[in-house]
């Protein structure tokens, strides 16, 4: 795949893919449709063959370890677990969804809660580390935002001049929420256009 035939290939399809967005001719929209949908074909085998990687390692794992780490038997039962029911009860059903989301949500929540103490720490370790503003800024803005997440401030909504203050502090989070999401656009475009361009080419190993 490192050959320029494959470069070429790559360049093409993801020229023809791109005119099916600009110009809405009946051909370029079949084809962009049929490589869409050969494009998520391959991303769920890749997706079943890096799951079936996993099970595998902790498998080897659990042989080689005798049965002493706990973790991998709980992995792999949990996934064939989970694999099991959603074969049988198919992933649309509404008392798959419920179990699911029972088990995921906490797990969400832990992790986020995890990354805001890892942050307060990161913060502290910042002041200590670097002088200037801009530090000790980072470090008030997590505290607060901290704070003002976790409801301990008694402030009313309809208090006039803080409850206007504390709003629009509230929505600060959403306005650097929107920027990390153009951030992400902006650089899914740049790598795309490189591939495009052939200075990029994942495909080739």
């Amino acid at each position: 795949m490192r050959s320029p035939l494959a470069a070429a290939i790559a360049i093409a399809l993801g020229l023809i893919v791109l005119a099916g967005y600009f110009f809405p001719l009946p051909i370029l929209l079949n084809v962009r449709t049929l490589l869409l949908g050969w494009g998520v074909t391959l991303l769920g085998i890749a997706t079943l063959v890096g799951i079936a990687n996993l099970v595998v390692v902790h498998w080897r794992k659990m042989r080689r370890n005798g049965g002493k780490d706990l973790y991998s038997p709980v992995l792999i039962l949990a996934f064939l677990l989970t694999f099991a029911a959603g074969v049988w009860f198919t992933p649309a059903h509404p008392q798959y969804q419920r179990i699911v989301t029972a088990i995921q949500v906490p797990v969400e929540t832990s992790l986020l809660a995890l990354l805001a103490v890892t942050l307060a720490f990161a913060s502290l370790r910042l002041v200590q580390r670097r002088k200037g503003w801009m530090p000790v800024v980072f470090l008030v803005s997590a505290v607060l935002f901290l704070l003002l997440a976790s409801g301990m401030l008694p402030v009313s909504t309809n208090t006039p001049v803080l409850g206007d203050l504390f709003a629009f502090l509230n929505r600060l989070p959403l306005a650097g929420a929107r920027g990390i999401l153009l951030g992400v656009a902006l650089g899914s475009i740049t790598t795309g256009l490189r591939i495009l361009l052939g200075a990029d080419r994942p495909y080739s190993g």
